[in-house]
């Protein structure tokens, strides 16, 4: 571990001093200085992009046999970092106090430098897969992906397909009432975003009574919003999560309310992510009305962010906001709909991954993990039916309670013993499954 650790480490901190912050992203320097190291290492390296600064890297290590294809993916741009905030200068890179600092060391730089340093250290070393080893680093997930996992799985499948896929979205261990769970992200939630129209009559502000004000007629559906989140939705993954987490016995056989209840009774914190897996949340994120200060709006849009359950849609998602909101005074207009998807929680691939984990931290668990956000993965499942894609990074030193406050936020970092960590895993899974 120690020689991958070191190289880990000294790839993401180089990685985290291109600043490649989107928008704008700029992501092409640090594409060709790592795809450098890729070629270098004997595998065939192509950047290719919807715009000139902005390439994916698609780096492919041919087997000599045949076998599947596995992918090993992530996300070189980040979100913006203000330095004042911080203790270290988010470009830093700097390795401090058993920690690589900057912007993207969890989210997800880290993850480029641990795949990019496994496959590199097989490749030097002279292995070579049964099936192809391919390492895709992309652009734009920040935003969306659409000039990097939307466009290359859309306008080139051909390069990038793959039977097996690793990204972001799990791995972080969990301290739990005395266990250790290793979360494996299977699915994740769709998107829907809608906006609530209210509509009134425009008049001069000066004399209130005299139009209509739109705004107004806001205010039960925020204090609806604030009041309560729609009914509980699981899927096989969130319930099965659930059953673990509670010992609840036969899955389906407990009540998800009362399962959270105990949840939150051990673990407060670890509660709000689960119940996020749950079913359909509603969150307000913005409202506009009136365009100046001195006329009573005639319609006001609040924009609230969506989230459904993966393989469920729109259907489900206006049942789930009409029994919030009701259907009076106000309607609805859907701005996205992406439907959320998922890879089945056994097969052979997560029966290596927690084999593995067995070995490294004896006596941990497995447990489905369904991400309440979104990642790169869901546009490759939508492109690859067949494809099973987890989101997996293992850390073990450091817990999904003390990383996942930084990811976004100032002083992010990661412990150099994770690094380590994840960076054996890519390397031995990649052996498992591809010799």
């Amino acid at each position: 571990m120690g020689d991958l650790q070191q190289e880990a480490t000294e790839l993401l901190r180089e990685l985290i001093r291109f600043n490649t912050v989107n928008p704008p992203g700029n992501e092409r320097a640090a594409q060709e200085w790592l795809g450098a190291r890729f070629a270098e290492a004997g595998f065939e390296v192509e950047l290719i992009g919807a715009e000139p600064e902005r390439p994916n890297l698609i780096a492919r290590l041919r087997g000599d046999g045949p076998g599947p294809t596995l992918c090993l993916s992530s996300h070189v741009d980040t979100v913006l970092a203000s330095a004042r905030e911080w203790t270290h200068d988010p470009w830093s890179g700097d390795l401090a106090d058993g920690f690589v600092w900057g912007r993207g060391a969890l989210d997800m730089k880290s993850q480029t430098a641990c795949e990019a340093a496994a496959a590199l250290s097989l490749a030097r070393g002279g292995w070579r897969p049964k099936g192809e080893l391919l390492v895709v680093v992309l652009v734009d997930e920040e935003t969306g992906g659409a000039l990097g996992a939307q466009w290359i799985t859309r306008e080139h499948p051909d390069k990038v397909r793959c039977d097996l896929f690793l990204n972001e979205g799990g791995g972080k261990v969990i301290e739990y009432d005395g266990r250790r769970l290793y979360p494996l992200g299977c699915g994740e939630k769709g998107v829907f975003r809608f906006s609530v129209i209210t509509e009134g009559v425009a008049g001069h502000a000066s004399i209130p009574k005299i139009g209509v004000n739109a705004l107004l007629k806001m205010g039960p559906v925020l204090d609806r919003l604030g009041a309560s989140q729609p009914s509980y939705d699981l899927t096989e993954d969130a319930r099965a999560l659930l059953v673990a987490l509670t010992d609840g016995g036969e899955v389906g056989q407990f009540d998800a309310t009362v399962a959270l209840d105990r949840v939150r009774s051990i673990d407060p914190e670890l509660a709000i992510i689960v119940e996020a897996m749950l079913g359909v949340t509603l969150a307000p994120t913005r409202i506009r009305a009136s365009e100046k200060v001195n006329v009573i709006p005639s319609e006001a849009v609040l924009e609230v962010d969506c989230r459904v359950p993966p393989g469920l849609g729109e259907e489900q998602a206006r049942v789930r906001i009409e029994e919030v909101l009701g259907s009076d005074g106000h309607r609805i207009e859907f701005i996205n709909q992406v439907v959320g998807n998922r890879s089945p929680f056994v097969t052979t691939f997560s029966a290596a991954i927690g084999d593995w984990l067995g070995e490294q931290d004896p006596g941990c668990e497995v447990v489905p993990f369904v991400l309440p956000g979104f990642t790169d993965s869901r546009y490759f499942r939508a492109a690859f039916p067949d494809l099973v894609a987890y989101g997996f990074f293992p850390h073990r030193h450091m817990t999904m309670g003390e990383a996942s406050p930084l990811i976004h936020s100032a002083d992010e970092r990661i412990d150099v013993r994770d690094l380590g960590f994840a960076a054996t895993f890519f390397r031995d899974i990649s052996l498992r499954m591809l010799s």
